[in-house]
């Protein structure tokens, strides 16, 4: 019973939060590209890919694989 409901729950929030997307504010975009060797370039490259997660397209996030 205790599972069924937890899995409710689970269910619950993905509906909930499927509709919005999270992208960076402002200030976390000029914090994360102030350690970039390029801050003007980081910092455009990144707005305007919220711009476009704000209008309902995809992005395209590259992987990069960990190497030990």
């Amino acid at each position: 019973m205790k599972s069924a409901l937890n899995l409710v729950f689970l269910l619950f929030t993905f509906f909930i939060f499927s509709d919005q997307s999270l992208s960076l504010s402002y200030s976390q975009i000029k914090r994360f590209c102030a350690k970039e060797r390029n801050e003007q370039k980081c910092i455009r490259g990144l707005r305007e890919k919220k711009y476009i997660l704000e209008k309902g397209n995809y992005i395209e996030i590259p992987v990069i694989p960990y190497k030990r």
